[in-house]
């Protein structure tokens, strides 16, 4: 008979075995939620597209074309996103910038400019790298391809880049350097032509800023904009000069940064002209500069 202030245990066996039963569980139910998790990843980051496509569809109802992707005037360097501030609710940040321009032209001195500011809306919650403290960076302040000055700043990265066509030198897409593209531009018709594009920051984070950057050849290329057969004219020594192809890659990998991709497994999310987003797998990989031209004429499935 037990002793009624005793109470019957577990053996070390049976112990074991509870263990064993836990660890068998935990093993069969990780899978499902991680898959939960990039699934429920891969929803928001296609709703940031879906807003940032709206903010595009109101930029050019209010200014007769999109935004240049990299710009040359008054607001040198900065990107298609920072133009398109005062459409996603980010007015007071568009009145700091456009203060800012009028103090200093240099879009890295923060303060008065909001480089360093992390902005969900241009973040794929997939990728860890994107709700950290900014980053401290290196840059080369150029002005007419002289080196000016030699700055550490902290900027704000992007997951998102605008689709400049085939790659730098074509601007045949809708996002490029002084570009200022209509709908009545893009003959191959809205529901064949690629606004935006999933790509993360590059490996050393000096590419991929959604405030303002300079890219390659100061086009704004691999930075803010990317073409879907980008070419590598700033890193010779360390990646192949390309052309390079939609695919999947690493987060290690510096050549990364010259084509389209994410963190999503099988593929990445792009907005398209009329305003839908679409998922295309990395197997569609022959499409995407098809998708990228805004007249080329080519009529292309989206369908598996």
């Amino acid at each position: 008979m037990l002793s009624p202030w005793r109470r019957p245990g577990l053996s070390l066996l049976e112990l074991l075995v509870v263990l064993a039963i836990l660890g068998v569980l935990a093993a069969l139910l990780l899978p499902t939620v991680v898959q939960s998790r990039q699934a429920a990843d891969r929803l928001r980051c296609q709703n940031n597209l879906k807003q940032i496509g709206l903010a595009l569809h109101n930029y050019h109802d209010g200014c007769g074309s999109f935004p240049p992707g990299f710009a040359t005037d008054s607001y040198r360097y900065l990107t298609w996103m920072g133009r398109l501030l005062p459409f996603t609710e980010e007015s007071a940040l568009w009145q700091q910038t456009q203060w800012a321009y009028g103090i200093t032209p240099m879009p890295w001195q923060e303060p008065p400019h909001p480089s360093n500011r992390a902005l969900a809306l241009y973040s794929c919650p997939s990728d860890p790298r994107m709700f950290v403290p900014a980053p401290m960076v290196e840059v080369d302040w150029l002005v007419g391809g002289a080196t000016v000055q030699f700055l550490r700043v902290q900027v704000g990265l992007t997951s998102y880049l605008g689709v400049s066509g085939t790659d730098l030198s074509a601007r045949d897409g809708v996002f490029y350097v002084g570009s200022h593209v209509r709908f009545t531009d893009i003959t191959d018709g809205t529901s064949q032509t690629l606004l935006v594009g999933e790509r993360p920051p590059s490996a050393d984070l000096q590419y991929g800023w959604w405030y303002a950057g300079q890219g390659q050849w100061l086009t704004g290329s691999a930075d803010m904009v990317l073409g879907a057969r980008e070419i590598n004219v700033v890193r010779p020594d360390v990646c192949p000069p390309g052309p390079y192809a939609f695919g999947p890659d690493t987060l290690t990998n510096p050549c990364a940064m010259f084509h389209f991709w994410s963190m999503h497994s099988s593929g990445a999310n792009f907005l398209l002209a009329d305003g839908s987003v679409h998922f295309l797998a990395y197997a569609r990989s022959d499409v995407l500069p098809a998708l990228a031209t805004r007249a080329g004429r080519e009529v292309v499935s989206l369908d598996d």
